[in-house]
């Protein structure tokens, strides 16, 4: 089985400026100059499938890119990935998800004012995405994070902060609804 999520998680840190070879090497989890000198081996998905041989992880790469996940394009000679726009949205969620489970973890080292600015330079549609899942979530839990985050990022991205404050405020101010 082929967890597409994985591959294209550890395709992000080589979209436009590596291949197939150097993503079976992030998944195996090589210690190769190539991934150490790029920081590669910090990739959420690196050495994911260690345990495999390079053909079945080559395999597995192929299938992605057969099934329209990623494509290769080419720089001059040299092939080198992009994600398709169906392989984008799954990133795009997939990394949605990891902010917010990274939000969890700074709730509950209960470190104030959370470090945030980091995400002044992330995809502004990962963020979004972040953000509106966390406005369908309903946790108040986000509030004082999220109150942080809109004093350090860009205008757009705290107007979004803004409105979903607003909502977590208005959603937790009105009485519960009966079923």
């Amino acid at each position: 089985m082929v967890d597409i999520r994985a591959i294209l998680r550890a395709a992000d840190g080589l979209i436009g400026v590596g291949g197939r070879a150097l993503l079976a090497k992030i998944l195996r989890g090589s210690r190769s100059k190539d991934v150490l000198s790029r920081g590669l081996e910090h990739n959420p998905a690196y050495g994911i499938y260690q345990d495999l041989p390079e053909q079945e992880v080559m395999g597995r790469i192929d299938w992605t890119i057969l099934h329209g996940y990623l494509h290769i394009f080419y720089d001059c000679r040299l092939p080198l990935l992009e994600y398709s726009p169906a392989g984008w949205k799954i990133e795009c969620e997939t990394y949605a998800d990891e902010i917010i489970e990274g939000f969890d973890t700074l709730l509950v080292s209960a470190q104030h004012p959370y470090p945030v600015s980091f995400l002044k330079d992330m995809n502004r549609e990962v963020i979004m995405l972040a953000l509106e899942k966390i406005q369908a979530s309903a946790d108040r839990k986000y509030l004082p994070l999220l109150e942080d985050w809109g004093r350090v990022d860009h205008k757009k991205v705290v107007q979004k902060i803004s409105a979903v404050l607003r909502c977590l405020a208005d959603r937790t101010a009105s009485p519960a609804q009966p079923s």
